[in-house]
């Protein structure tokens, strides 16, 4: 099943989506809902399928992507936040920010909590998930290395496109996950490759804070983080999940 959150009539839906059809639904889908009337894929204009209270970001979870950092492999996840105004949906514009010389993207898997999760463990983790979106964790690198601490450069409006559904038939264990740049290859991985499985980051997050319905955990980036440019195309694709498509400016 792929949830869709949608711009349709002047108003904003959620929906569940197959090949070719949005099927409208009465509620969230984290609550009862019902079916209320379908409309053409095509014709749906895609949001970021959630709108979460927080966004929470897992930071060196590849080891390649951590030789790459110059950081040694962590004992137990290294986690950071994201504001929820940070977020954004897929063929949105990822907007450079005034003073920042270079932005990257970064890849990642994401899971959407699908209901309040407060410490629990990884084999009860699987039952609190809604299911996986695309993610870009993007970031001002330079401001961070500025800073010294990743808030303000990951931060940004725009700096979190999601999407471009949830998808919540799928297993995230072993998925290929790709990063283009204007249809070149930059990143390419499986989530097997991660230090900690999404199940047990979340079971982990959950003892720190209590997750809630739509809320997003990022998973982590692999290697081949690079830089983008006003006028670029960045595509994250992840194996039975989707693709999501953002415009630099």
């Amino acid at each position: 099943m792929r949830v869709v959150r949608v711009y349709q009539d002047e108003d904003v839906r959620y929906g569940l989506a197959d090949e070719s059809t949005v099927t409208l639904i009465s509620d969230e889908p984290f609550a009862a809902w019902e079916a209320e009337g379908i409309v053409p894929l095509s014709h749906a204009q895609l949001l970021a399928p959630v709108i979460p209270t927080k966004i929470v970001c897992v930071g060196i979870n590849y080891r390649k992507h951590a030789q790459e950092m110059g950081h040694n492999l962590p004992v137990e996840p290294v986690i950071f936040l994201k504001p929820p105004t940070s977020i954004n949906g897929p063929q949105g514009e990822i907007r450079i920010p005034e003073g920042a010389e270079r932005v990257d993207f970064e890849g990642e898997l994401a899971a959407v909590i699908g209901r309040r999760t407060h410490k629990v463990s990884p084999g009860e983790a699987m039952s609190h998930i809604l299911g996986f979106v695309c993610a870009n964790d993007v970031t001002a690198r330079d401001i961070q290395k500025r800073d010294g601490q990743w808030t303000r450069a990951k931060g940004f409006d725009t700096f979190c496109p999601v999407g471009p559904w949830v998808e919540t038939d799928v297993d995230p264990l072993d998925l290929e996950i790709q990063t283009y740049l204007n249809g070149e290859l930059k990143q390419s991985a499986r989530t097997s490759d991660m230090i900690f499985n999404v199940y047990e980051l979340v079971s982990f997050i959950s003892g720190v804070m209590t997750l809630l319905p739509g809320d997003i955990v990022l998973t982590g980036t692999p290697s081949g983080v690079g830089p983008m440019e006003a006028g670029d195309v960045v595509e994250v694709r992840i194996e039975g999940v989707g693709s999501l498509v953002n415009r630099v400016v």
